[in-house]
């Protein structure tokens, strides 16, 4: 399954989104990625996660930094 820091960029990166007001399939569109992958992200049942390159777009598109998604500190 996922990992805690996997998850807690998945929050950040949804909380964000919602923020936004950018639904799943208008994310999977500006990240050139299936609505499947989001869903499949954004869901505990499924082990995908966003890389390194994807936070950099999604920074681009949610008009944030990268950093906005990592904790300020490590996690246990």
């Amino acid at each position: 399954m996922k990992s805690n820091i996997d998850n807690y960029v998945i929050n950040k990166v949804k909380e964000k989104r919602i923020e936004k007001k950018l639904s799943q399939a208008e994310l999977a569109y500006e990240l050139n990625v299936s609505v499947g992958f989001i869903g499949k992200v954004e869901s505990a049942n499924y082990p995908s996660h966003y890389n390194i390159k994807h936070l950099n777009q999604l920074a681009k598109v949610l008009d944030c930094s990268p950093q906005d998604f990592l904790p300020k500190k490590p996690l246990a």
